[in-house]
């Protein structure tokens, strides 16, 4: 069969839904919903008895789909809410899910002193204790000091190389090994990695997880920080400061942290550092999601994260020079890039 005769995915995946369900193609009713920084796109299916269901399609030569199915399945048999998995095909690449509806959290938030963004992120933080104290980890492959150097080269690269063509400053590889090593000394929990308002779907005043193909075995505080350090929202110190005690008291109590050894001062060192770490890290992924895959929207959301930055840097003599270099030198610099493609001050 020639290549101009073979079907679409698009076909493919209407062919496969009429034989999961006893349909002919005629009777689909299917919808794009979404599509993600990544290759896969969300459609929402309508079935003649009024139910809905949302289907991924992930191309099997670009998205790995075991990942999310092994993990999703693992994690509803823990009692944690996700979506669950009706139809499946890892071969073709398309997965039939529960369709938790249109409202992802960060559409209920009011602001970053709101009363609703508070209880909002309470409440998400309930259900990060949840997933720590529940997740099987022992199946997840472990956030590894080699992944951790690579996701902090992708600011390197994308971010200070090729979109602003700057040079680090000579501290950058013992900042780089530093953020490495507090990131490996942590206790390690089922890790979310991207534990974000984003990928926190709303449904009958209830959080569900979504998006979680990438979890690993990692640091204890990482998700905590791609929540509170997010892309949505940027909480004065005191608010900020709140939660990672709140949380650190439950951690200690349930045993997730070594009673008695990690202090809270201590435990805010390993916090900031890993935002650091992740802001550094989404800094890169938002330029090279704008310059290699042409998705400039998400250069508007690098000062959001820049100030995530400075703010993880800010409480700690460890990193005054970097910190001199961010608003020096790489804050102006992006500035000035924005500027230039007419991006300052947008958000996305």
């Amino acid at each position: 069969m020639s290549s101009a005769s073979q079907p679409s995915r698009y076909e493919q995946l209407c062919h496969w839904l009429a034989e999961q369900h006893g349909l002919t193609l005629g009777q689909l009713n299917l919808t794009l919903a979404a599509d993600d920084a990544s290759f896969r796109r969300y459609f929402r299916l309508a079935l003649p008895d009024g139910r809905t269901r949302i289907v991924m399609d992930a191309p099997p030569g670009k998205e790995d789909s075991r990942p999310f199915v092994t993990i999703a399945d693992a994690w509803q048999d823990a009692g944690l809410p996700v979506p669950c998995i009706h139809h499946r095909s890892l071969e073709l690449g398309f997965i039939e899910l529960d369709d938790l509806g249109d409202t992802p959290l960060q559409r209920c938030l009011d602001g970053d002193h709101g009363a609703t963004t508070l209880a909002w992120h309470d409440q998400a933080l309930t259900l990060l204790d949840q997933l720590q104290t529940r997740a099987p980890g022992e199946t997840l492959p472990a956030y590894s000091a080699d992944l951790l150097g690579r996701e902090l080269d992708l600011f390197r690269d994308w971010c200070a190389g090729t979109l602003l063509a700057l040079d680090l400053p000579s501290t950058w590889p013992r900042l780089r090994q530093q953020l490495i090593d507090t990131a490996l000394v942590q206790p390690v929990i089922a890790v979310h990695r991207d534990f974000d308002a984003m990928n926190l779907m709303v449904q009958e005043q209830r959080l569900y997880m979504i998006d979680f193909q990438d979890a690993m075995q990692g640091p204890i505080t990482y998700d905590l920080v791609s929540l509170l350090r997010g892309r949505y929202c940027r909480f004065p110190p005191a608010q900020y400061n709140a939660w990672l005690g709140g949380f650190h008291q439950r951690a200690l109590a349930d045993g997730r942290l070594p009673d008695d050894t990690i202090s809270f001062e201590r435990f805010r060192f390993l916090a900031d550092a890993m935002a650091a770490q992740r802001s550094l890290k989404v800094l890169g992924i938002f330029c090279r999601l704008a310059l290699r895959d042409h998705k400039t929207r998400f250069l508007a959301r690098l000062p959001h994260f820049l100030g995530h930055l400075d703010d993880s840097l800010a409480p700690w003599p460890e990193f005054i020079s970097f910190r001199t270099w961010v608003n020096d030198t790489l804050a102006p610099a992006l500035n000035e890039e924005l500027q230039r493609r007419s991006l300052a001050g947008q958000t996305s």
